[in-house]
């Protein structure tokens, strides 16, 4: 069995990092680039950065802002914002990012997945959802960077996903956003329930808030990944805290 991955998010608003709490209140947590080489000198086995308000308001990422970026990283690096077209993300790809990750877009057309994975290949296309509880089941948003334009879609979660894998999707990240920022553990109901439906790697992210909720969910949701941001921003654990405690309760990390 792969070992499992810890990954470290930054969700960037406007050049800098940001966090909130169920992708409300954003506070300004430092620089992209000083973030990710430091979580790249701690161990992080990838760097996932978001530009958390491009789709909402017509942008995509800066493509030599993510250059200066990428090409001090040896660990591999996920790009996502505002990625509209396979140019848009071919370029990318060509600023040094090995992943990009779509996900209103990819909802406003699911044919971009398919086309994408053509050209690109499926390893470099990651799948974006962002779920609520509602009404019983988990739903999916969209235009989530911002408390203003977030909106409820028709699709279910669950469906979601496995028509992302049907049509190239290499991974899906799921952002549970009940759970996100609160820091009282990842939603491992959501993540076994998507996990039982998928036969590629699925990240988990929205809640992590000690090192002991990382191993819970890999014993309980074996999911591929773990993905977090405002604890490793604000000194609360470290990457090596969580890969220790992970190893201890005897699930394979890498050093």
């Amino acid at each position: 069995m792969p070992a499992k991955r810890i990954i470290a998010c930054l969700d960037v608003k406007d050049g800098r990092v940001v966090k909130g709490v169920r992708f409300e209140g954003h506070k300004d947590m430092g620089d992209p680039g000083e973030l990710a080489l430091r979580y790249r000198d701690a161990g992080a086995d990838e760097i996932v950065i978001y530009d958390i308000a491009a789709s909402a308001r017509g942008a995509t990422i800066d493509y030599d802002w993510l250059n200066r970026i990428a090409r001090h990283l040896d660990i591999p690096l996920s790009v996502a914002g505002g990625i509209r077209s396979v140019e848009q993300a071919i370029a990318c790809l060509e600023n040094g990012a090995d992943k990009v990750s779509i996900n209103s877009p990819a909802l406003a057309d699911p044919s971009f997945i398919t086309e994408l994975a053509r050209v690109a290949g499926s390893q470099c296309v990651i799948v974006g959802v962002d779920s609520r509880r509602t009404d019983g089941d988990w739903s999916v948003f969209q235009f989530t960077g911002d408390a203003a334009t977030i909106r409820r879609t028709p699709r279910r979660m669950l469906d979601w996903i496995v028509e992302a894998q049907e049509r190239g999707a290499g991974e899906i990240v799921l952002n549970c956003m009940d759970s996100d920022g609160v820091r009282e553990g990842f939603d491992i109901e959501q993540m076994a329930a998507a996990r039982s439906r998928l036969s590629i790697p699925l990240v988990a992210s929205g809640g992590a808030g000690a090192p002991a909720h990382f191993a819970a969910l890999f014993k309980a949701a074996d999911v591929s990944g773990a993905l977090a941001a405002g604890i490793f921003h604000a000194g609360a654990t470290s990457v090596q805290d969580v890969k220790e405690a992970v190893s201890a309760a005897g699930i394979e990390v890498r050093p």
